[in-house]
């Protein structure tokens, strides 16, 4: 049996990553990633620090822009546009979930596609749906990645992907159908959800 070991892959990617930060800085270009982080939920703010962690490794510059809960609809969309045309932005990820009344699938539409680092932009989950190269979310990418590396063969196996939902289920299987999947979502709805699992040669809980 072989582990699959996510850390040390990640470890691998960031080091390529570092590299390519460099050759852009070289030629003028400092990349800059800007979050946006609404509310005071405990888990966005490790999902935050991580990912400002990295981009640190890396070498890309981070922006954190932590807004309070009680920030309006209106006042995010306004801030995404403004770093939507600032030019030295190239990357705008919007931490979920955002505090109970607001819209964040407005917000996802609102990022502009080339730089929405997470795919939620409605443009890459339809570009990532026909098979075309665009953002893609970081789980189902990582997971990819994954396979890729300790070279998994994909190709005419049955895939079972536990949970639907728009940042992980639903853009997961669409990366297995690329590679010629066969694939089945369940969910809190499925029946016989055992004999589902039990039927498949790749199991991915989300």
């Amino acid at each position: 049996m072989e582990i699959i070991d996510g850390k040390k892959l990640a470890k691998e990617i960031r080091e390529k990553l570092k590299l390519k930060s460099n050759e852009l800085k070289e030629k003028g270009i400092n990349p800059k990633l800007a979050v946006i982080m609404v509310g005071d939920d405990k888990a966005s703010q490790v999902y935050v620090k991580n990912k400002s962690k990295a981009c640190d490794e890396i070498g890309i510059e981070f922006k954190e822009y932590r807004l309070p809960k009680e920030t309006k609809q209106e006042e995010i969309i306004a801030l995404i546009k403004k770093l939507n045309n600032d030019k030295k932005v190239n990357g705008i990820l919007l931490q979920s979930p955002l505090p109970k009344g607001l819209d964040i699938q407005e917000a996802f539409n609102t990022i502009d596609p080339d730089k929405d680092v997470d795919g939620f932009n409605p443009y890459n989950v339809g570009k990532l749906t026909i098979g075309q190269d665009g953002f893609v979310p970081c789980t189902p990418l990582g997971i990819m990645k994954m396979f890729e590396h300790y070279d998994i063969k994909l190709e005419g196996k049955k895939a079972v992907v536990v949970g639907r939902s728009n940042i992980v289920g639903k853009p997961m299987a669409q990366c297995l159908l690329g590679k010629n999947v066969t694939v089945t979502i369940c969910h809190s709805k499925t029946k016989e959800i055992e004999k589902e699992i039990r039927a498949a040669d790749i199991v991915i809980a989300a």
